[in-house]
């Protein structure tokens, strides 16, 4: 069920990402197609009511600048190191943003069905069977109250810190998974950066290498290597910064809630003094 729940979430945010990626390299470019579009439909209305003018020869010294799709200029822009770079963080983004949507799915961390067995084997007086049950159950939940009914031989303030102890390892786990997006919203912005100083650099390199006036197109390369790699370093920092609040405000709020149920569970054995 969860390898399930694994890939159902893992192709819905890949399919996003890759509809997102289809829409950033098509829709800048249908402003000129529907333009061209429209000149050619235009052109076409003229020739049937007057001959096409001859071509016009372009004259000496020009030439026409070939037209770059928005992903060519911005793989030329970026070089392949950049763009090796942003490609690993990226992949890395979605990975991770993909592992912690599955482990702070609230039914992940304390399934209803455990805590609905766990309190009906509790009134029936099979501690065994819901030890058991808590033990074999790899949820957060789960491995608190095993832990919880593991100690309490030896008395129920000994299981209320083995469960303590529990819940904050496995709180840290959740909290460690996260920490990898905070990392990811801070070197990305810190990559960018990096493209912007070496961006920079090339274009005062040729002027100060030129001895006469740059042309523009000589200036522009090291420029668009600047301006491009901020922007993608921010358009990825930007939802990494994001997802890592919102998800560090739910595990917060989820560890207090495994707390609260499981000290609820083991309420019962308050009074259970420890074994001599």
């Amino acid at each position: 069920m969860r390898q399930g729940l694994f890939s159902t979430w893992t192709g819905a945010v890949l399919g996003s990402f890759l509809s997102l990626f289809v829409l950033l390299a098509v829709v800048p470019q249908l402003p000129g197609w529907l333009q061209a579009s429209a000149t050619a439909e235009e052109a076409a209305d003229d020739q049937l009511d007057e001959p096409a003018p001859a071509a016009e020869a372009p004259s000496e010294g020009q030439v026409a600048a070939p037209e770059k799709s928005v992903l060519a200029w911005f793989f030329e822009s970026l070089g392949w190191t950049y763009t090796l770079a942003f490609l690993t963080i990226s992949f890395s983004f979605v990975a991770l943003l993909v592992m912690n949507l599955v482990a702070c799915r609230r039914e992940a961390v304390m399934p209803q069905a455990l805590i609905e067995g766990f309190e009906t084997l509790f009134n029936e007086k099979r501690f065994q069977e819901a030890y058991e049950l808590a033990k074999n159950d790899e949820s957060f939940l789960g491995q608190v109250l095993s832990a919880g009914l593991a100690k309490l031989s030896a008395g129920y303030p000994q299981a209320l810190e083995a469960m303590q102890e529990v819940g904050e390892e496995q709180a840290m786990r959740m909290e460690h998974r996260l920490s990898y997006v905070g990392l990811i919203g801070t070197i990305s912005p810190m990559v960018g950066l990096l493209g912007t100083v070496d961006g920079m650099v090339r274009s005062f390199s040729v002027i100060a290498n030129s001895t006469t006036t740059p042309k523009p197109s000589e200036l522009a390369r090291g420029i668009s290597t600047a301006l491009i790699t901020t922007l993608v370093g921010l358009t990825i920092a930007i939802p990494a910064v994001i997802v890592y609040g919102i998800f560090r405000n739910r595990i917060a709020r989820l560890v207090l809630e495994v707390g609260i149920v499981s000290e609820g569970l083991m309420s019962r054995f308050s009074s259970v003094a420890p074994k001599k």
